[in-house]
């Protein structure tokens, strides 16, 4: 029979509660971007190892609005292979995705060999959005669960490592964000009508993540809260916990030189190694 991995939550989910935003800052910003840029240049050589030996990788970005998703993102993906890395921003469904079931549109987004699949928000919004704001009724979102379960389930059994990683901000710290927005011309387009609703709703919100961490964080694709009140902490955070799951256990030093190409370098250019 082959080889299914039990579904088996984790003993401690994170929660939103216990998570001390305060505690994590960085001050220093040349110590900031010199510990950015080898954990950026540690994620390029774990991506072309998944290149070289055909792994897939699953990076999942959910988290308060204005937490800074998008940010952590940029300096993910900064030094990386576009090739081997594709960044799927997810919002509402189309009509054509509203009338199939809402794992449908993950589905063609799912990495091919060799490649991340990095999600600015995900299949989560059935647990999250669409349970506060009543897209979903009670039934599905509540039968979601095991669902999503299941859909890593499959795909951690196929090969695929999936990182699952929240950001989470206080909501004093979204209000500055929110006004910093409002009175930056080049940022205002970030900030959106939903987006000052959502605020409003905030305790819903909070049951419903802290439900999502408790019935979705499988030891096979455990959730990573990351406190997200400070922008570089949050960055860093975000770089070593991809390094940690993805770089387990997988050699990431360069493969050995092809035979073929070593002899057509000598002989046609004379170059030995």
């Amino acid at each position: 029979m082959a080889h299914r991995t039990p579904i088996t939550l984790v003993d401690k989910p994170p929660k939103l509660k216990t998570i001390n935003t305060k505690a994590h800052r960085m001050v220093d910003r040349a110590a900031y971007e010199s510990e950015l840029g080898k954990l950026q240049e540690t994620v390029l050589h774990v991506q072309q190892a998944y290149w070289h030996t055909g792994r897939r990788a699953v990076i999942v970005f959910e988290g308060w609005d204005a937490a800074g998703k998008g940010g952590a993102i940029r300096r993910l993906t900064e030094k990386l292979d576009p090739r081997g890395a594709h960044v799927w921003p997810i919002a509402a469904p189309t009509k054509s995705e509203q009338g199939r079931h809402y794992l449908w549109r993950f589905w063609e987004r799912l990495p091919e060999p060799g490649t991340f699949s990095i999600f600015d928000r995900s299949w989560y919004g059935r647990v999250l959005v669409e349970r506060v704001e009543g897209f979903a009724t009670k039934p599905e979102w509540r039968r979601a669960y095991d669902e999503i379960n299941e859909f890593e389930r499959l795909l951690t059994d196929d090969g695929a490592r999936i990182v699952k990683l929240f950001l989470h901000l206080t909501p004093e710290e979204q209000l500055n964000r929110f006004k910093e927005r409002m009175n930056n011309p080049y940022k205002r387009w970030k900030l959106t009508v939903e987006d000052l609703r959502n605020r409003d709703r905030r305790p819903d919100y909070e049951d419903a993540i802290d439900d999502m961490f408790a019935k979705t964080s499988t030891t096979y694709a455990p959730w990573m809260a990351i406190p997200a009140d400070a922008k570089w902490y949050a960055r860093v955070a975000v770089l070593r916990s991809v390094v940690k799951v993805l770089g387990e256990g997988v050699d990431i030093s360069p493969p050995p030189v092809n035979p073929e190409v070593q002899r057509a370098a000598a002989d046609l250019l004379g170059i030995e190694l």
